[in-house]
């Protein structure tokens, strides 16, 4: 795997701030190629509305990232939006039969990488076209955990913005 950024996405949630990667020599992040190809197709467009809100709202804004909205379990990252149905305070959340899946990273309940993703258009990720996406976000996920672990990158003193070991926002792993 080449060298890539991790950078921030969206800090602007009460509860939670995102990141994401960019491949070291591309302009575009992998969120935003998620984005911008499912804008462009007007059957999924209410479905990108929807997971967008669910991302921003519910967690960026609400909830924070807590088990109960990351309870898709994909190997080393989570597919969003959540599994099944979630009840908190007075809000129901359930996306039954959801076309779209993006993968994120959850770092603590302050602070979530998100990948890019696709459709699900099959049983499991590797019978799906999601194949790709899911195993460069497992690849991503891997080299972000090590370098958690090891202490290469860290948050500062909030909780919510990631630096390197040398107190740098841009971070390249």
């Amino acid at each position: 795997m080449n060298n890539f950024v991790l950078e921030l996405w969206d800090d602007e949630g009460e509860k939670c701030t995102f990141y994401t990667v960019r491949w070291e020599d591309h302009p575009l992040n992998e969120t935003d190629k998620f984005l911008e190809k499912y804008e462009k197709l007007p059957e999924y467009k209410g479905a990108l509305q929807e997971l967008l809100s669910f991302i921003l709202d519910a967690i960026g804004d609400d909830h924070g990232a807590i088990d109960e909205l990351f309870n898709r379990h994909e190997n080393e990252v989570e597919g969003l939006p959540l599994h099944g149905k979630v009840c908190l305070k007075d809000v129901t959340f359930h996306y039954p039969e959801f076309p779209l899946r993006i993968y994120a990273l959850r770092l603590s309940e302050r602070l979530v990488v998100l990948f890019n993703g696709g459709i699900k258009d099959g049983p499991t990720n590797q019978q799906s076209s999601l194949c790709g996406e899911w195993r460069s976000a497992c690849e991503f996920a891997k080299k972000i955990n090590s370098a958690w672990l090891d202490g290469i990158i860290e948050t500062d003193a909030t909780g919510r913005v990631l630096r390197d070991y040398r107190n740098n926002e841009e971070i390249i792993l």
